[in-house]
């Protein structure tokens, strides 16, 4: 197991304002989430059954986006956005990329209701969109180096190799989670939701793009 702790930064021109105040936001809601409890956490998340058997509230799929489960959830997805989210902030600029995460998120979560349109139980977590973030650094930076933390040891490796291996992971799993709840059992991990921030980061990525063409060439020379 490893865990991406920093990354190559020296091609960053630009302080990564929203990278931070997303993370900053984050942080907040799960301290507003502790203080409210469960009612606040079930009314402000994503549960499926809403989006297909009425009138949905859509504002969750912006609120849901900026909860979490716990601390190791929260934890977790904001480790990953600050690795890897200030790079992508400053190749699409600030307001492309503001606008690039929450699209991400936002059909991250539509891809999970699509997946399990019966579900009742709640989806929330910024992880569909960072898994856009993923999808965009990988595009744009594969041959940057990461550093990840392997047990005791720091080593550096690829970008693609770090962020290939998480996408591969994601699909095995989700369609070992599509299997396992087609046959009643439950998974706590919103795995469709991964797949669908990733997919659409990389479709997004081109559509909001600085000089994408340009990245690509500089990380190949």
């Amino acid at each position: 197991m490893f865990i991406p702790i920093g990354d190559d930064n020296s091609k960053r021109v630009s302080f990564p304002f929203v990278t931070f105040a997303l993370i900053a936001s984050n942080v907040v809601m799960f301290y507003i989430e502790m203080q409210r409890g469960d009612t606040f956490v079930v009314k402000w998340s994503v549960l499926p059954l809403d989006y297909t058997s009425g009138f949905p509230p859509i504002q969750t799929l912006i609120t849901a986006m900026f909860m979490h489960a716990g601390w190791a959830h929260l934890l977790g997805n904001m480790l990953y956005l600050f690795v890897f989210g200030d790079n992508v902030e400053d190749r699409l600029g600030h307001f492309r990329y503001l606008v690039f995460y929450l699209l991400c998120g936002m059909i991250a979560f539509l891809a999970q209701i699509i997946a399990y349109p019966s579900s009742n139980i709640p989806n929330l977590g910024a992880s569909g969109a960072i898994s856009g973030v993923l999808a965009a650094y990988l595009i744009l930076y594969p041959k940057n180096k990461v550093r990840v933390l392997m047990g005791f040891f720091i080593v550096n490796v690829s970008a693609w190799f770090v962020l290939g291996l998480w996408i591969v992971t994601q699909l095995v799993s989700g369609s070992v989670d599509v299997f396992n709840r087609a046959s009643n059992a439950t998974g706590g991990i919103a795995y469709m939701a991964h797949i669908g921030g990733f997919a659409s980061g990389a479709l997004l990525v081109f559509l909001l793009r600085h000089n994408v063409r340009e990245a690509r060439l500089d990380d190949t020379s």
